[in-house]
């Protein structure tokens, strides 16, 4: 996925939208306490033998004949975990949800490298405990299965996947499965010095049309089913997946967290221009 045009594309133009504010222990393109090198000013103190006579400022010396140090405020590496839905819900829309999932992921580990971060990439499928990967794990990500039948409520549930401490948190999913927003995302949100929570799903998935009879098959568990796709059951499926969303954007912002919904087929040069840096989670560099 480096060379994905499209993932190069958006690397060399975006930045992570990180938050900028002075909390101590907290990650990636952030502020701490501490002193450091960054370019914000802190505070001033007296010199001390050793301080790097480079930060002295002059003319607070003339004013009051003392020397004084500006001190600025400690850059913090960042630590990001990137949560990608591996099932195969997500091969839905002949593959176009997986591929944007690959690459999304891909720009997200890139441009947390970029800034001195060691990304994260957290596959959610059925290994038990979940393997992560490194940023070596860029160039799997191409051929990764997406094969999982279980869900990300259930990877928390069986504590299958080990979550650090002051990462910034970014989930990928379409989130189509049996949860409780509200637990879900405080299970997420804990620990986490940002979350970033991402639904994709088709066109199909966002607005579908009418099919006439249908025979569904649940892509994960195989369970068949035969159902006439009119305009009452969309109807009913619509409300269900707003209710769905709206709730989950309630718990979001309970936390301080971005909720956005991407559809795949706009592709990820658009989403990224359009929803992604509406939604803060990107930033033009």
């Amino acid at each position: 996925m480096r060379k994905d045009p499209e993932v190069q594309q958006i690397v060399a133009t975006y930045a992570l939208g990180l938050p900028r504010t002075p909390t101590a222990g907290r990650s990636g393109e952030l502020l701490g306490r501490g002193t450091g090198s960054s370019l914000e000013f802190q505070e001033y103190r007296e010199y001390l033998p050793g301080d790097d006579i480079r930060h002295v400022d002059w003319a607070a010396y003339a004013r009051s004949d003392a020397l004084m140090v500006r001190m600025y405020r400690e850059e913090i590496s960042p630590r990001t975990e990137i949560l990608f839905d591996a099932s195969r819900s997500m091969t839905t829309g002949d593959g176009v949800k997986a591929r944007l999932t690959r690459q999304l992921t891909a720009s997200f580990a890139q441009l947390c490298a970029r800034i001195g971060g060691r990304p994260t990439l957290l596959p959610l499928n059925d290994d038990r405990p979940i393997s992560s990967l490194g940023p070596e794990g860029i160039d799997r990500l191409e051929t990764l299965p997406f094969e999982g039948v279980g869900n990300l409520a259930e990877v928390l549930d069986e504590h299958a996947v080990s979550l650090q401490p002051q990462a910034v948190r970014i989930v990928i999913s379409d989130f189509l499965f049996p949860h409780d927003p509200g637990s879900l995302i405080r299970r997420l949100a804990a620990g986490a010095s940002a979350l970033w929570v991402i639904q994709l799903l088709t066109a199909w998935e966002a607005d579908p049309t009418e099919l006439g009879g249908r025979k569904l098959i649940d892509i994960e568990g195989g369970a068949e089913t035969d159902m006439l796709v009119n305009r009452q059951a969309i109807a009913g499926y619509k409300e269900r997946l707003t209710r769905l969303q709206t709730e989950l954007m309630r718990e979001c912002r309970r936390v301080h967290a971005p909720f956005v919904t991407l559809v795949a087929e706009r592709g990820l040069l658009t989403l990224c221009r359009e929803d992604l840096c509406g939604a803060g989670i990107l930033r033009v560099a």
